[in-house]
């Protein structure tokens, strides 16, 4: 209650949320609708894909577009970065401050040439692969100790087309079986958040 000239006032407390129940969740894409359904895109896709299941919407907010989705008493944020591929640790840092989220409780989802289509591996830590989406965020973060979500893309291209194979979108086959790995991946990011990342490595990890 807040007292000002002799008249009293009731204020309403503000429900804090506990900060190890706090979570950041950065799928990595291009904005535009060049870039839509693309393989690079997945991550974007990825929290498309939540959004629509569990009725969200992204609205746009300060280098990305951002939703909160509540679940059993964790609060995630989603954040699509809208500064391109290349600067996603601008996005990343800056969300880390300002919702006060602890490192141990960022994941980041991203494509992986280096696995089959719709391999799952989730890490701790590691290289960036040779990923730029990455290589930002470990100069942003200044380290490799992130917990980071790859989906694989694969690597079928020929020689020299490996840009145009990354922007290109899925191909009718793998748009077929695309729904059951983003209800997978969904699952992975609900767990990430409620059983732990050592747990959700070991359920996840290597699912396709």
């Amino acid at each position: 209650m807040l007292q000002f000239f002799g008249r009293i006032f009731r204020t309403e407390k503000k429900e804090e949320v506990d900060p190890m129940k706090k979570f950041l969740i950065v799928g990595l894409g291009n904005i535009g609708p060049k870039y839509h359904n693309t393989r690079h895109n997945i991550g974007f896709k990825i929290l498309d894909h939540l959004a629509k299941k569990e009725e969200l919407s992204f609205e746009s907010a300060k280098l990305g577009d951002k939703t909160t989705y509540k679940f059993k008493g964790r609060s995630f944020t989603l954040i699509k970065p809208s500064t391109f591929m290349n600067l996603s640790g601008k996005a990343v840092r800056y969300w880390l401050e300002k919702e006060k989220i602890a490192l141990e409780n960022l994941l980041i989802i991203t494509d992986d040439l280096n696995l089959e289509f719709g391999t799952i591996r989730i890490k701790t830590k590691g290289s960036d692969g040779g990923h730029n989406g990455l290589k930002d965020i470990q100069a942003q973060l200044n380290t490799t100790s992130y917990n980071r979500f790859r989906f694989g893309i694969s690597a079928q291209f020929s020689k020299g087309k490996q840009i145009d194979y990354v922007l290109g979108k899925w191909s009718q086959e793998e748009q077929e079986i695309l729904d059951k790995r983003l209800d997978d991946c969904v699952e992975a990011i609900k767990s990430f958040g409620t059983a732990g990342i050592a747990r959700t490595m070991n359920t996840f990890n290597g699912k396709s």
